[in-house]
């Protein structure tokens, strides 16, 4: 039974989009969208919204990791 997703979480949620990025960073990024999703809508409280938070930089660490390994292959 899903719960019902606090404001607060569903605005961290938006931070886990990846359509706007290269294919190559999307796949880096995608499964971190879905643990994102699946966190939220499985689990409830202040804390969900502090493993977002931490996944979230999480992301984007994978993901300018990702971008310095393909920059540095095209170089």
């Amino acid at each position: 039974m899903a719960t019902q997703i606090h404001p607060a979480t569903a605005a961290m949620l938006r931070n886990f989009r990846y359509d706007h990025l290269p294919p190559a960073l999307q796949e880096v990024s995608r499964p971190f969208h879905d643990l994102a999703h699946e966190l939220a809508e499985t689990l409830s409280g202040p804390e969900v919204t502090k493993a977002l938070d931490s996944l979230w930089e999480s992301k984007n660490w994978a993901v300018v990791a990702a971008s310095n390994k393909e920059r540095e292959a095209n170089s």
